[in-house]
């Protein structure tokens, strides 16, 4: 039995790494959500392409925000579901808020980062806070951002919310591919302190920035060929010089990024190799990315197999039970990061099912490469 724990502790371990990478984080709960008495304009560009079922639930909650100075800007990117019509009649009520049609999609552009650079163009507050059209906000949101801004003194801030995960699909993935995405990233303060571009990141569900800083660094238009555009707005803001302030907000910020297993498939298949390669250093070589990304699939995957094959004498006993502890050990961690995400306990020891789909997206994406495919348009990511 101790020959199998000592086998088994390197998978006991790995959370408890994925732990310590996040000690340290700030929370947006510990900042005030009161106002100054000269607040500044903050302008919320929503980009949205064809967000009918979301569009207005967003809107509303940003909308409700306490902060006192806002104007909301939609643009409205060339849908077809109506998304337009939806917030027109929500403006009627509402004078802060006016959509913005995109004009069409000049070659080399990614959609988003069109319908945003001429959002920020419309915009008239010295702040812009850039956020999806699938996200919901708290009222005391940006106000704690902007208290976090003050206390910082910063000129980009941004959170990182709650996911939401309604079905099983959804349960058994996004979990493990933020947590891959996590201990890449580390904590709050490892952004902040970052000493390379490569370890500066925005969260484009939710960033803010001062227009001055925004306009400097080439705003969206900097970024225009690539999926990954926060990835990419954060390090050119660590090369401007400027540092990103990320605040972990679970309690005032949730997003649904993607609804059902296919779509979880499809979304993360876009961004995880043409997005992935900016994360690593300049010249790392394209078989590192899929190295880095198959590796934790086949550590994780790998007591899932030793288990059964113990018992069935192909493998040293010694290696069979170590991997059921480290099976064990592993479903209770997913136990209690399920109990904490509000997912169902029962999710928990189908773990590998959702390792094995996370495998099946980085294959999809390294067989595409930098090509992209996302709400009926093609690009090339460069």
């Amino acid at each position: 039995m101790r020959a199998a724990f000592l086998f088994a502790l390197p998978w006991i371990l790995l959370p408890l790494a994925l732990l310590l990478r996040l000690v340290g984080s700030r929370f947006l709960r510990d900042y005030p959500a009161t106002p100054p008495r000269n607040a500044p304009l903050v302008s919320v560009i929503i980009p949205a392409r064809n967000e009918a079922e979301n569009i207005a639930a967003c809107v509303e909650s940003v909308l409700a925000s306490t902060w006192p100075s806002l104007e909301v800007i939609v643009v409205d990117d060339h849908s077809t579901d109506g998304t337009g019509d939806i917030v027109r009649a929500i403006a009627a009520r509402d004078a802060r808020l006016r959509v913005v049609d995109a004009p069409p999609l000049p070659a080399g552009w990614f959609g988003k980062q069109w319908a945003c650079q001429n959002g920020a163009t419309a915009a008239r507050g010295d702040w812009l806070l850039f956020t999806d059209a699938d996200t919901r906000h708290h009222p005391e949101l940006l106000a704690r951002a902007m208290s976090w801004q003050h206390a910082r003194q910063a000129e980009v801030v941004t959170v990182g919310g709650k996911q939401e995960v309604l079905t099983l699909g959804e349960r058994l993935v996004t979990p493990q591919l933020f947590m891959i995405l996590l201990l890449r990233v580390g904590s709050t303060e490892h952004i902040a302190r970052a000493r390379r571009a490569e370890d500066s990141i925005t969260n484009g569900q939710w960033t803010l920035y001062a227009r001055q800083l925004y306009e400097r660094v080439g705003g969206h238009a900097a970024v225009k060929h690539n999926v990954a555009e926060d990835l990419l707005l954060g390090q050119a803001v660590w090369r401007a010089g400027a540092r990103v302030h990320l605040a972990v907000a679970l309690e005032f910020f949730t997003t649904r990024m993607y609804v059902g297993l296919r779509e979880v498939v499809d979304g993360w298949t876009k961004n995880v190799y043409a997005g992935g390669r900016y994360a690593l250093p300049a010249g790392t070589p394209a078989w590192f990315l899929v190295v880095l990304m198959f590796g934790p699939v086949l550590i994780l995957l790998a007591p899932v197999v030793l288990a059964p094959l113990g018992m069935l004498g192909l493998v040293p006993a010694t290696a069979g039970l170590g991997g059921a502890i480290a099976y064990a050990a592993l479903t209770l961690w997913m136990a209690g990061f399920c109990r904490v995400d509000g997912i169902p306990i029962w999710v928990a020891p189908l773990w590998p099912a959702g390792t094995v789909i996370v495998g099946w997206i980085f294959a999809r994406a390294t067989r595409r490469g930098n090509r992209v495919e996302w709400k009926g348009r093609a690009y090339d990511s460069k």
